[in-house]
């Protein structure tokens, strides 16, 4: 199953999961939805899934416009289940599930999971699927079920995060050459940094 959240525009997504192999999808559909921030959102979604039974649930690692990273961990803690994060490769072991998860500085963890659990995916991890065109016409007929923000409402709670603003910063370019001793050199670059910069 496939899940989303946002305007109709929003189910295009789903039917292309549909298309790719998925057998059903929830649509939370709904401008309403798209001014929600992390927390709702899972908690939004844990309400549309409620009853449902689930080994794994798959998230992205962040979305494409905020890029919180928040979702899908909450999601899990909503629903009581372990998480990991940042997974790039899964594989199903005696007692639940072995991963391999990406750290800093090219390290990484592995680590055994049990089930059910949530993963937020690294992208990557699995080989480009496309559809084909009986997947494509098998999804036309595959159950869609839309959500609205008023079947959920009660499950959410005020925003906790609010965008005051977005913008593009303006460009500037100001290049400094500084000139003297290499010892100079760096006692300048410090005091720059630390006086004018402030970032020391």
């Amino acid at each position: 199953m496939v899940i989303t959240t946002g305007p109709a525009r929003a189910q295009q997504v789903l039917r292309e999961a549909l298309a790719k192999g998925a057998d059903r999808a929830i649509h939370l559909e709904g401008n309403e939805f798209v001014g929600l921030d992390s927390l709702n959102t899972a908690k939004a979604i844990a309400a549309s899934i409620k009853g449902e039974q689930f080994d794994l649930i798959f998230t992205g690692l962040q979305s494409d416009d905020y890029g919180y990273a928040q979702t899908g961990v909450l999601l899990a803690e909503i629903l009581g289940w372990p998480h990991a994060t940042i997974i790039m490769s899964i594989e199903k072991s005696d007692g639940g599930i072995r991963l391999k998860r990406e750290l800093e500085a090219g390290f990484f963890q592995h680590l055994e999971m049990p089930l059910p659990s949530v993963l937020t995916i690294q992208s990557g991890i699995n080989k480009l699927r496309y559809a084909t065109l009986i997947g494509i016409k098998q999804a036309k007929n595959k159950p869609l079920r839309k959500v609205t923000h008023g079947e959920i409402q009660q499950a959410l709670g005020p925003n906790l995060q609010k965008i005051e603003k977005l913008y593009l910063p303006q460009k500037q370019k100001r290049t400094e050459m500084l000139e003297g001793s290499a010892a100079e050199v760096a006692k300048k670059l410090v005091d720059k940094l630390k006086n004018e910069v402030r970032v020391l």
